[in-house]
């Protein structure tokens, strides 16, 4: 870890952190704080992916749409309207619309293939966004003067890297100038978090073994062709076992770094509770 001990984490003059763990327990509510609070640099992996690596992708996909819409088709070709993407670090629709959900086209689902070539277009662009991460945190300081540097990275991480190799290119790159630091839920938190994906499911990236497992699982136990799937029924029955199927991937991340709770974390109101409880993850560590 770039922190041997709590002491050198406060007394740095530049902290940097990576936070990652499951979509909904606090990293982007934790980035926001302290880029408005404390002058951090937020970097977001999903706002790069959606902006630097996928927004031509999300953009062309507009325009097909679009094209079908014969007055929006006129004014296209005349070059009369400029359609793109409005992602912010807030609101990734365009991002998950994009990927979109495998199965019947009536019901909006995307062909199986399809759907996997977005998935890996995805993967390429996370594994680039957060190689990126290095040049931002020196683009922070040089342009702007900010060392305190928080990454706020995307659910899917433990999907794009391998925690099991101390080699691995991404974590490798990641660690050599920041600190990992999981937000660990609870059972609770997953429960929530299923009740919530239920109430309203979205697209989000699967690694590529886990995905085919579940596509032949399901249809085999549903009796259901390709063509019969229904988009949000697949991706709530896949749901849940992709949280149980990241949580140890995020575990073997942590290894590399520190972890904190979900429930730490609904209690930081300030960037200094924010270093209080990084210090005592580091402690914790070392016990």
């Amino acid at each position: 870890m770039i922190y041997a001990s709590a002491q050198q984490w406060r007394d740095a003059t530049q902290r940097r952190v990576v936070l990652f763990g499951m979509s909904g327990l606090g990293k982007t509510f934790l980035s926001t704080m302290l880029r408005d609070q404390g002058n951090w640099f937020h970097y977001s992996v999903d706002y790069r992916i959606g902006t630097r690596y996928m927004g031509e992708y999300i953009s062309d996909n507009f325009k097909r749409e679009a094209m079908k819409v014969p007055f929006l088709r006129e004014l296209l070709l005349s070059d009369s309207v400029c359609i793109s993407s409005n992602i912010t670090f807030e609101n990734l629709t365009p991002l998950s619309t994009y990927l979109g959900k495998p199965g019947s086209p009536s019901r909006g689902g995307l062909p199986f293939d399809e759907y996997c070539l977005r998935q890996n277009q995805h993967r390429e662009a996370e594994i680039a966004a957060l190689l990126d991460t290095p040049r931002f945190v020196r683009r922070a300081g040089q342009i702007y003067g900010i060392g305190d540097f928080v990454c706020d990275s995307g659910g899917s991480i433990c999907e794009v890297v391998d925690p099991e190799n101390p080699d691995d290119p991404v974590l490798s790159a990641l660690e050599r100038d920041l600190l990992l630091v999981w937000i660990k839920g609870s059972d609770a938190h997953t429960a929530e978090l299923v009740r919530r994906f239920d109430r309203a499911p979205k697209p989000m990236y699967y690694q590529p073994e886990f995905l085919d497992r579940a596509w032949i699982s399901y249809r085999a136990e549903k009796g259901l062709t390709e063509d019969e799937v229904n988009p949000n029924d697949f991706i709530r029955w896949t749901y849940a076992r992709a949280l149980a199927h990241r949580q140890p991937r995020y575990q073997a991340m942590a290894r590399r770094g520190v972890t904190i709770t979900a429930e730490e974390v609904a209690l930081v109101r300030s960037p200094t509770d924010f270093t209080d409880l990084i210090a005592t993850a580091i402690d914790r560590k070392a016990d």
